[in-house]
């Protein structure tokens, strides 16, 4: 008898599944809310009229998928703003030439002075590297830090992973020995004149630099002029600026659960996008996967046992704060969260999800592995959850990551190039039902 029933179920639960495919890839909003998103709000840094109007954006979406109520979580943001367009010139000292370069100001950097900076680059690999060389022959100068990203990493962000150090913690580290200013290499596999921008920390008892960050290209062309020449210099210009906090807000939508009512599973992706791009893939596609989830569901008539709750958290790049004062108001109220799951890798071809939870939880993931499989979801393995949901695992809160295909995230991630025409629509769609499918499975399983 059990063993039918547990058979019993399987086949309910892959006849839901297909309901839930054949909605989003027949019906799905999900591609149209987007494209209104990049197109008529665009990149919405926190802080920013692009960013209120995004919050009031996400409210009605979720105001018009029939929830029980739809909060507005208030949250102090950063305010950091680029100014004019940055301006970067390579000086070859031995014949005069200045070849202009492709930079961004990092998220968080001081500006130039109005005159900009100019003087020597110095090139380095690794925060080793910086403290042999030591103040001797970095003082007065610009470093540049240039370690590509690993390319032999199959999963991208395992190579973005060991890399992006330099761009967080390079300027902290190379003011310490007289460094005037430091350009790194873009986070990025793909050799093209795109800056990716990307936030960075100052050490506040140290003096604070001016960090750029340079195309991959105009990398690869500083280096071989280095090496030739080891008295190059560079012209940089910037004039970005940190304002007073703002208050934003999380938007949150909930749907109350039949049987569970105060029994959570959280949803979603962030808000806030970086300002050279339209924030397409990071993180517009996953917001609005996450509100694609309740509008499947009330399509197919799935009445959820838990409450759901979709939150589009604000503060993602720059700061976290969404995801942190979520978790805070979930811990003074004494929430329980089943699962947070989060969609902030792109829009590409969902592969699988991975998870940072509990012996308990995962003991019963591993059997819906087999109720994915047809629809090429196969990837269970991968540890982590997402970042704005980082802050609810010290509630034991299971937190679970949509991994989608991970290949050409990074030839646009933090660029001017993250906008909505590279988003493919069925992949976007197949993220969104593969997001609804594992919230069903958890919805519906007893865990122990």
């Amino acid at each position: 008898m059990f063993f039918a029933t547990a058979a019993q179920a399987q086949i309910n639960d892959s006849i839901m599944i297909r309901k839930i495919y054949d909605e989003v890839l027949k019906n799905s909003e999900c591609y149209q809310n987007l494209a209104y998103l990049c197109s008529n709000i665009g990149g919405r840094l926190s802080g920013s009229p692009q960013a209120a109007k995004a919050v009031d954006w996400g409210k009605n979406v979720m105001e018009g998928l029939n929830p029980t109520r739809v909060e507005l979580q208030p949250v102090m943001v950063p305010h950091w703003v680029r100014g004019e367009k940055e301006k970067a010139f390579i000086i070859n000292t031995t014949t005069g030439v200045k070849k202009e370069a492709a930079i961004c100001a990092l998220g968080g950097s001081v500006a130039t002075p109005p005159e900009g900076i100019e003087a020597e680059v110095i090139e380095v690999h690794d925060f080793d590297e910086l403290r042999k060389l030591g103040t001797e022959k970095i003082k007065g100068k610009i470093v540049f830090f240039n370690r590509p990203m690993e390319p032999t990493h199959i999963h991208t962000f395992d190579a973005y992973s060991g890399a992006v150090d330099q761009r967080w913690a390079g300027a902290m580290n190379a003011v310490r020995y007289g460094a005037v200013a430091t350009v790194t290499r873009s986070m990025g596999l793909k050799i093209d004149d795109f800056p990716h921008t990307g936030s960075m920390k100052y050490n506040d008892s140290l003096p604070k630099i001016p960090a750029v960050a340079i195309s991959t290209k105009g990398a690869e062309e500083l280096s071989a002029l280095l090496r030739n020449n080891k008295s190059t210099r560079m012209s940089i210009k910037t004039s970005c600026q940190t304002l007073p906090d703002v208050e934003s807000y999380n938007v949150i939508g909930e749907w109350k659960g039949i049987e569970k009512p105060s029994e959570y599973i959280v949803v979603g992706g962030h808000l806030d996008a970086w300002d050279n791009g339209s924030g397409a893939h990071d993180d517009g596609a996953g917001c609005v996967q996450s509100m694609e989830v309740m509008r499947i569901f009330n399509a197919i008539g799935y009445k959820p046992r838990h409450t759901i709750r979709v939150v589009l958290f604000m503060n993602e790049e720059n700061g976290l704060r969404g995801g942190k004062a979520y978790a805070e108001q979930a811990k003074n109220k004494k929430e329980v969260h089943i699962a947070a799951i989060e969609s902030d890798a792109g829009g590409f071809t969902p592969r699988g999800f991975s998870f940072e939870a509990p012996n308990w939880f995962m003991n019963s993931v591993k059997n819906f592995k087999p109720l994915l499989l047809p629809y090429d979801v196969y990837d269970f393995d991968g540890k982590g959850g997402g970042p704005d949901i980082s802050p609810l695992k010290e509630q034991g809160v299971p937190l679970v990551e949509l991994i989608p295909d991970s290949q050409r995230y990074f030839d646009i991630h933090h660029t001017a190039d993250d906008t909505f025409d590279k988003v493919n629509k069925r992949e976007l769609e197949l993220g969104a039902a593969a997001m609804a499918a594992l919230i069903y499975l958890i919805d519906t399983t007893e865990f122990h």
